[in-house]
């Protein structure tokens, strides 16, 4: 990439800590690295206790989360498939295990699995990316939702994508569909679990200078994406961490619920 659109250099942290997350009991997927990584770094840094999902792999140590500090919280790294219906129910079972309430639902868990265009589709590849990206959320959601309701303003940020909107990009049609079923997910959700006083909203990243692009994007898309970003850059991780926290936060976000909110540079306006 160009020197002005260079990946930028993610602190360990954000520069301040709030105390709105101190001793709040948070579950976040997708936790191993990229945005979930930066969203459960920042909270167990402000005093959360935090059920991490790292990922598929047993062996995931992609992230180096801190170690404990005066005024941080307390953290349990957790791997497994959440593709798999067995994968969900022990996950939440070792959830239940730590947790009597969860204040916070950070479904993260998610990824395009290669760009394959249309004319190779196979039914095996369609369930796949579908399990992870969409009936991942479902379940993890159905399964925590006792604890969710035995906490007091709980509140479930889900992860979705500017490609839910836009379509994405050649290859990716099955992934941008399952972001676009989370962000209708989300919506309704919002007013199934309104009465139980449980707030559901989303963040929807656009291209943000993960592995994901590097896996899945060319540098010539990405300084591409960049000169044609309003901002003129791609967005990094931590730029998802404040957005995440704004919504789950009944102090910043108490009225708000099945919303949808981008953190694209301005992508979505032009």
């Amino acid at each position: 990439m160009t020197e002005n659109n260079s990946k930028q250099a993610e602190p360990e942290t954000l520069p301040y800590q709030s105390g709105l997350f101190k001793n709040r009991n948070i579950v976040i997927t997708g936790a191993g690295r990229g945005i979930g990584a930066a969203i459960a770094n920042y909270l167990q840094h402000d005093g959360a206790n935090i059920v991490a999902h790292l990922g598929r792999s047993e062996n995931q140590t992609l992230w180096q989360f801190p170690d404990n500090s005066s005024g941080s919280g307390s953290i349990a790294q957790l791997t497994g498939d959440l593709s798999t219906n067995e994968g969900v129910e022990r996950f939440v079972e070792q959830t239940k295990a730590q947790f009597g309430f969860v204040d916070l639902l950070v479904n993260n868990a998610g990824t395009m699995l290669g760009r394959v265009p249309s004319s190779d589709m196979t039914a095996a590849h369609y369930h796949k990316v579908t399990d992870l990206n969409a009936k991942s959320v479902v379940l993890v959601t159905t399964g925590l939702l006792a604890l969710l309701g035995n906490a007091n303003s709980a509140s479930i940020v889900n992860v979705t994508s500017i490609s839910a909107d836009t379509g994405g990009s050649p290859g990716g049609s099955i992934y941008s569909a399952a972001k676009g079923f989370v962000s209708t997910y989300t919506r309704s959700l919002a007013t199934e679990l309104a009465p139980q006083g449980i707030r559901v909203n989303a963040i929807s990243p656009g291209t943000i200078d993960t592995d994901f692009h590097q896996r899945y994007s060319s540098e010539e898309k990405l300084n591409k994406t960049a000169a044609n970003t309003p901002l003129k850059r791609l967005g990094t991780a931590n730029d998802c961490v404040g957005a995440c926290l704004f919504l789950a936060a009944p102090e910043l976000s108490g009225f708000i619920t099945g919303q949808i909110l981008g953190i694209n540079g301005g992508m979505s306006y032009v």
